[in-house]
């Protein structure tokens, strides 16, 4: 299951994108033909540029509103939000949802006579200083609006979203172990430090190690400002996977992970 660190609220618009589950992104360039049967509107979002890297995070997110017959749609209130989104930690193939969602309201613009938005200079960026574990590289745009504003008649709901590529800088992590060959009751002890691009805050980077395959993790800890960190775990019988993940605080670099060479001599052989 989730880390419960880590978001698990949703939005209205963010329960949409559950429910909607793989929605097509309409074009630009939407025609009228684009409307579903029975449909009055058809809504249109994009970005330019349609991916991000560290050091050029905005973006200018645009959209339409446009009725079905293909003319514009004016004076339409649209909530318009960046939803970064996580793979959920499932070992089990159980058939739950593989992602969760962080959103976050960038702005509620309304149409133009041309039935347009736009919303400049929009940060693609983590801001709620929830942990980063398993964040993906994509982030969702997302624009919604109800005919009635009444969110208990969805059936007048429209949505749709585009995303955004964020390019990140790699960082690495290094270790020692006091004992590779270690039994239930052992005293493990990872010694590490996490390095990052010139630049990058080290501080605040979360370690995570995992014992068993069940669980994401076991203990976690963080680096001080020099990169440096330790955590100590008592091994039980059943451990059987020792892996170390990294979570840099910045959405923009990406976390690393390493296999422990420890072997927990209280398993059952093969």
């Amino acid at each position: 299951m989730p880390r419960k660190s880590l978001p698990t609220r949703l939005s209205a618009t963010a329960a949409l994108l559950l429910t909607a589950g793989a929605l097509s992104v309409p074009s630009a360039s939407a025609k009228p033909s684009d409307a579903a049967p029975g449909r009055a509107y058809v809504l249109t979002v994009t970005t330019n540029p349609t991916s991000t890297d560290y050091n050029n995070r905005q973006v200018d997110v645009t959209g339409t509103v446009t009725k079905a017959d293909g003319t514009p749609a004016p004076n339409i209130p649209v909530t318009v939000q960046e939803v970064i989104r996580f793979t959920t930690w499932n070992p089990w193939g159980d058939p739950i949802d593989p992602t969760y969602y962080d959103p976050r309201e960038l702005g509620k613009p309304v149409t133009d006579a041309e039935g347009k938005f736009t919303i400049r200079d929009v940060d693609i960026d983590h801001v709620s200083g929830s942990s980063l574990l398993n964040v993906q590289r994509k982030v969702a745009i997302t624009a919604a609006f109800d005919e009635d504003g009444n969110p208990n008649t969805p059936q007048d709901g429209y949505y749709t979203q585009t995303p955004v590529l964020t390019k990140a800088k790699t960082s690495s992590v290094s270790y020692t172990v006091n004992k590779k060959k270690v039994k239930k009751g052992t005293i493990l002890t990872v010694q590490g430090k996490v390095t990052v691009p010139k630049g990058v805050e080290r501080a605040g980077t979360e370690v995570f190690l995992q014992t068993y395959w069940e669980n994401e993790y076991r203990v976690q800890t963080t680096a001080e400002e020099d990169g440096f960190f330790v955590m100590s775990v008592r091994v039980r019988g059943y451990d059987d996977r020792f892996v170390l993940r990294t979570a840099p605080t910045d959405l923009y670099v990406a976390g690393a992970t390493k296999r422990l060479p420890i072997i927990n001599t209280s398993l059952p052989r093969r």
